[in-house]
């Protein structure tokens, strides 16, 4: 009887029907970047109909590389972070990398330093830092991690790579939407400031609804959650003078849209409320939620494809900002009527 996986096959076996030498099979597997389309074409289409995996042990030994990348993600329990994650967990997969993860969440003692040790230590050839605040950046900047660190942040940065969706362009989408319905008076209830995404959001609003002309009000500040909003949207006592608010994120549109119903408030009768991110029960809320969809599929895929072409000394690929989209639901619509 045949050992268990005697018939696996192997790289031999790919060469012969792609009609090229096992090491032109290795060379492609590791994506050595002088070799012919044609040729790569040949030996993936027979890396397929064989149904050939390569072994991760004999790609680090002829590379050096674990083909590891190590994730620092913060505020992993709430949707965006958690969908950049399984976003980058999926496409690393799909390039033949394994990703590790650390998760760090307020209140907890490890520190952005064990975090990066931790994850050294599993021989990573890549760190990504995914919902980062500007602390933790801070604190990353004095740690020597020795291999290329991506952030997922909304600007530039003089030290690190960077990926993202694009704030900004999303939140001037949400802006304009209102404009474009009438509304002159918008409330932002933005996330926790120290956040890097929260922070875009917000001088992006100030900065779109000054190009119109808006009135400028104070901002309210939140913590992400449904509940800070849900307790906002309760104590307001009368029907206030602006008449949308622009939400830092769908959790909080949520809660939001359910304590102005229970204060006696209608959306939009009486308040449109435009969220971020396009949770999955943003379209299922009564009524369904206006947003701004972020892609983090897109974004898992630009993040590995940014930090393999640091690993192997490539070229960084141009595109680093991934577009926003606009989705408009029932949660909004043309302001009320000043008589109301």
């Amino acid at each position: 009887m045949a050992s268990p996986g005697a018939d696996k096959p192997n790289i031999r076996q790919v060469a012969e029907l792609a009609g090229v030498s096992h090491m032109t099979v290795s060379r492609v597997l590791n994506d050595h970047p002088h070799i012919r389309e044609a040729t790569r074409r040949r030996v993936e289409e027979a890396i397929e109909a064989l149904g050939y995996r390569p072994s991760m042990t004999a790609r680090a030994l002829a590379t050096q590389r674990s083909r590891r990348i190590g994730v620092l993600v913060e505020s992993a329990l709430t949707f965006g972070p958690t969908s950049t994650l399984y976003a980058v967990e999926s496409a690393a997969r799909a390039s033949g990398y394994e990703v590790s993860s650390v998760l760090l969440r307020a209140g907890e003692e490890i520190t952005p330093q064990e975090a990066v040790d931790h994850l050294l230590a599993l021989g990573i050839d890549a760190l990504c830092v995914v919902a980062p605040r500007s602390s933790s950046i801070a604190a990353l900047r004095r740690i020597a991690v020795g291999v290329p660190v991506l952030v997922v942040k909304p600007d530039k940065d003089p030290t690190f790579l960077t990926v993202t969706v694009d704030q900004q362009a999303g939140t001037a989408l949400a802006v304009d939407h209102l404009v474009s319905l009438g509304h002159r008076d918008i409330l932002h209830l933005a996330g926790p400031l120290d956040w890097l995404d929260a922070r875009t959001r917000e001088r992006s609003f100030h900065a779109r609804t000054k190009s119109w002309g808006l009135r400028e009000r104070p901002i309210v500040v939140g913590d992400w959650t449904a509940d800070f909003a849900y307790d906002f949207a309760r104590g307001i006592r009368e029907l206030p003078d602006y008449t949308a608010i622009f939400v830092a994120n769908d959790d909080m549109a949520v809660g939001l849209v359910h304590g102005l119903h229970d204060r006696g408030f209608s959306v939009p009768g009486d308040l449109s409320v435009v969220g971020f991110d396009d949770i999955p029960l943003a379209q299922h809320v009564i009524p369904p939620l206006t947003t701004v969809r972020q892609n983090f599929d897109a974004l898992g895929v630009s993040v590995v494809d940014v930090l393999r072409a640091a690993i192997e000394e490539r070229e960084i690929p141009a595109v680093t900002r991934i577009p926003a989209q606009f989705v408009a639901r029932s949660s909004s619509a043309p302001p009320r009527k000043a008589d109301r």
